[in-house]
């Protein structure tokens, strides 16, 4: 079988993962460092990830697109000009957390290339991510799976794994959003003890949920705020649940800030459900 490149744009702690992934199933995986921060370089350097131009990039058999949900869609601009002028073009797959609207945005974009472009979504940690593929070019990206990743591809349109991804960080990021919201509140009113107390009696699985879920969530916060929004926009100004995630937007990017917030969280969460 022919050794497959993969370009892997975004070197944090999901996509290095998987460019370790790719690089020990005997992939070549390739990413750009430009404008990297020190740690991120690092991670993808320790990951056998070889930093390369656009140009290379863009010539892959595949792209896979792993960062952060607000500049999803301008990843996709920044690759369009070497996508277009590249003789052998990439298959280009957007895994980001990112609502259907705007998946078909990036779509276009790559389209106007005339490269291939699926639509991806990630579930689970870095240590045992599950890949779901949807769109017209789906099945392109089954080769994937002899390269180290779980796949699943999805009998769907272009936004379908998105919206898989977004209905399903809906419910798990936004019941950490409601444990956090919750407990912080009953502890600034003197309740905080009693709550922890009464989920653990009657509802013993939530609270060990909570307990696992909610103090691993502050470094992670600032992310999720664009993935807030955008699971907002999946469920659309139409409905007023939308609201919902409108509001754990703002309670993530509170907590990517508030220190003694999610230090108390961690305490409360820690020390007494311990």
């Amino acid at each position: 079988m022919t050794r497959l490149t993969i370009a892997l744009i975004g070197a944090g702690s999901m996509g290095s993962a998987i460019g370790r992934m790719l690089g020990a199933s005997g992939a070549r995986v390739l990413t750009t460092l430009e404008g990297r921060s020190a740690a991120s370089a690092a991670r993808a350097r320790e990951a056998g990830m070889e930093d390369a131009g656009l140009a290379d990039l863009a010539a892959s058999d595949f792209v896979l697109s792993i960062v952060p949900p607000a500049v999803a869609a301008e990843t996709a601009e920044r690759l369009a000009p070497a996508l277009n002028k590249a003789s052998s073009k990439a298959v280009y797959i957007d895994c980001n957390a990112v609502s259907p609207q705007t998946v078909a945005t990036i779509a276009r974009t790559v389209d106007a290339t005339g490269a291939a472009f699926v639509d991806g979504g990630i579930i689970g940690a870095p240590s045992s991510p599950k890949f779901y593929f949807s769109g017209p070019h789906a099945a392109r990206a089954n080769v994937l799976g002899d390269a180290g990743l779980a796949v699943r591809l999805l009998d769907g349109p272009i936004g379908a794994a998105s919206a898989l991804k977004m209905s399903y960080a809906g419910i798990t990021k936004g019941l950490t959003a409601l444990g956090s919201a919750m407990s912080l509140a009953a502890m600034r009113n003197g309740a905080g003890d009693a709550l922890l107390a009464e989920l653990a009696e009657s509802q013993p699985q939530l609270a060990a949920w909570l307990a696992g879920n909610v103090p691993r969530m502050p470094p992670k916060a600032y992310r999720w705020v664009a993935e807030m929004e955008e699971i907002a926009a999946f469920i659309g100004e139409d409905f007023v649940e939308h609201r919902i995630y409108e509001g754990a937007a703002g309670l993530y990017a509170r907590l990517a800030h508030d220190k003694a917030a999610t230090d108390a969280l961690g305490r409360f969460f820690t020390e007494r459900g311990g």
